[in-house]
């Protein structure tokens, strides 16, 4: 067979349905990347992570997470597209890179369902609203009420202008018509202390970073920003309690470039389904403050869709303003 005709059998295998079926069937046959949009250590990072490890010893090959950190996601989408299409190279991260980075950074030349397709919801992360001692906030409504008492009065921090922690408070403020003032901190590694140390009276974070301070009474947990109650603090109550369909609470995904085979995008997303029901695995996310959830890319499609509209609509209020 010449080379002529051996491309055009290339080029018809290539557009069989027979074809994509068995690449469905046999992936992976070769390692497989996840690009994380953040350094190592953070959220996105942890999950792809004890994902990839389970994802390993499920499917014998080796799933790889590589850290490109820069533009809140627009560096990781860039190398995706850079790698070949094949279905071995995805993205794993939270919602940020697509809800909040288009609104801030116009180098963000992607929209999900068009260059970047869902493929499942691994799980999600509430944010605790903690109050300091000092503001004499005990509880929600106690929340609410003193800052409406004494408009301009009270501080908050944050991971920084555009975090998941800034809007989840300016949602929070346009919903009940509050004033605070924002300090914006690089990361959580700077707001946490200023909220322990008195520089600021309220915060926005994962559990896991707070959890000591509650304990020993330094800090006080007021509510989660997830749509119900978490099983992390099921004593805790949701602020959607109060703000009926409030939810910030951060989610963590594998998102697809466009054109991956249809049947490696779903026997990924079955495959992490499975995963996250391991109890060693629930085990190192509950510890890390992430709870385990795994979907179909319908569903995650879905959450993306309601988090746009709802982030969307926070940097609204936030008056974000693309600055590149």
């Amino acid at each position: 067979m010449n080379r002529r005709a051996l491309a055009a059998l290339a080029v018809g295998l290539a557009f069989s349905p027979s074809w994509a079926l068995a690449q469905g069937q046999t992936f992976p046959n070769k390692p497989v990347k996840f690009i994380v949009p953040y350094a190592a250590g953070g959220l996105p990072d942890s999950v792809a992570r004890i994902v990839a490890q389970k994802l390993t010893e499920r499917l014998g090959q080796s799933f790889v997470v590589d850290n490109k950190p820069g533009g809140n996601g627009v560096v990781s989408y860039q190398n995706l597209v850079s790698a070949p299409n094949d279905g071995y190279t995805f993205i794993v991260s939270d919602g940020s890179m697509l809800s909040i980075t288009p609104q801030i950074n116009k180098s963000a030349q992607y929209t999900a369902g068009k260059e970047l397709m869902p493929v499942s919801l691994i799980a999600r992360s509430p944010l605790f609203l903690v109050a300091h001692p000092k503001s004499g906030v005990k509880n929600l409504q106690d929340f609410f009420a003193k800052v409406k008492e004494k408009p301009g009065h009270y501080t908050y921090g944050s991971s920084g202008i555009g975090s998941s922690h800034h809007l989840t408070m300016e949602a929070l403020k346009a919903e009940m018509k509050l004033d605070l003032r924002h300090i914006p901190f690089r990361g959580s590694g700077q707001s946490v202390p200023a909220l322990v140390g008195g520089q600021v009276d309220f915060l926005f974070s994962a559990l896991p970073s707070m959890l000591g301070f509650v304990k020993t009474n330094q800090v006080t947990l007021i509510a989660s920003n997830d749509a119900k109650r978490s099983n992390q603090a099921p004593d805790v109550p949701a602020i959607a309690e109060a703000v009926p369909k409030f939810d910030f609470s951060v989610a963590i995904g594998v998102l697809a470039r466009a054109g991956t085979p249809p049947d490696i995008v779903k026997k990924l997303s079955d495959e992490i389904a499975q995963a996250v029901k391991a109890p060693e695995v629930i085990e190192k996310l509950t510890t890390a403050g992430i709870d385990p959830v795994g979907s179909t890319p319908e569903a995650y499609a879905k959450v993306i869709e309601l988090e746009n509209a709802a982030m969307a609509k926070a940097g609204k209020a936030a008056d974000l303003k693309a600055d590149q």
